[in-house]
């Protein structure tokens, strides 16, 4: 009788403990991975720079793709890496060149696959989750890339919310 009384409590506990390990998380979008995307190539022609971007999701699948007409390319790669990169980290691109050139033991990121240290790529957040990120490439400095990713990302502020 102890016994199964014991077999029972540990079952109900190990069923309890596999439903609290459920999560949910908040992603991008398709809609609304196009929207930023088409944003940011528009924020790059109004400076003359021509321009892929990519939208991933949180987890850095691609969502989005808009390459501007005269766009080279090696951009479409470039873009895509660069928002892989943000997702994965949680953080800016440029943070993370930043980080590479003064920190000896942050070299390494370089070598991880399919990353791309380099400006452009910025993670989209909805309040405090990111949810996505998007990356730029094609414009002639990481910077302007950047400029034209938190453009796009500003203007599509209120659907973040």
């Amino acid at each position: 009788m102890i016994r199964t009384l014991l077999a029972t409590a540990c079952a109900l506990f190990v069923a309890g403990t596999a439903q609290a390990e459920l999560l949910t998380e908040k992603n991008i979008p398709s809609s609304l991975a196009v929207e930023i995307a088409v944003n940011a190539v528009q924020a790059c022609a109004a400076d003359k720079y021509n321009v892929t971007a990519a939208v991933v999701d949180r987890a850095g699948v691609l969502r989005a793709l808009v390459r501007a007409d005269n766009a080279g390319t090696h951009t479409v790669e470039a873009a895509r890496a660069k928002a892989f990169t943000s997702a994965s980290s949680r953080t800016p691109t440029s943070k993370m060149a930043e980080n590479v050139g003064k920190n000896p033991a942050a070299a390494q990121l370089v070598n991880i696959e399919g990353f791309l240290v380099l400006a452009g790529g910025v993670p989209i957040k909805a309040g405090d989750a990111t949810i996505g990120a998007i990356g730029v490439g094609g414009a002639p400095g990481g910077n302007f890339d950047e400029a034209c990713a938190t453009a796009a990302i500003e203007k599509a502020a209120d659907q973040l919310k």
